[in-house]
C-alpha cells in the first residue's frame, strides 16, 4: 500500500497504511464502531451537561433521539424523567 491508501474492511470501516519517513508501515484500523462510540460519548456528555442522570442520559445517547429536543425538553422545564419518557 501507499502512504495514504486505504482498503475498505468487510466489516464495515477501513484500513489505512501510513508510511512514515523510516519506511515503516503502520496500519490504522478504523472501524464503524469506533466512530459509533464516538458519537455515543460525545451524546453522553451533552445529556449529562443538560442535567440528565447517568442512567438515563446512556439510554438517550444510545438511542436514535434527537439529542436537541432532548435538551431542549430540559430547559423548557420537563424533569429528565419526564423528557425520557416522551423521547424513548
Amino acid at each position: 500500500m501507499h502512504s495514504r491508501e486505504r482498503d475498505k474492511l468487510s466489516t464495515g470501516g477501513f484500513v489505512y497504511a501510513r508510511t512514515n519517513e523510516s519506511g515503516t508501515v503502520t496500519d490504522v484500523i478504523e472501524t464503524h464502531e469506533s466512530e459509533q462510540a464516538k458519537v455515543e460519548s460525545w451524546r453522553l456528555h451533552v445529556l449529562m451537561e443538560a442535567g440528565y442522570p447517568l442512567s438515563l442520559a446512556e439510554r438517550i445517547a444510545g438511542s436514535e433521539v434527537d439529542l436537541h429536543r432532548a435538551v431542549e425538553l430540559l430547559r423548557r422545564g420537563c424533569t429528565p424523567q419526564t423528557a425520557a419518557e416522551i423521547l424513548l
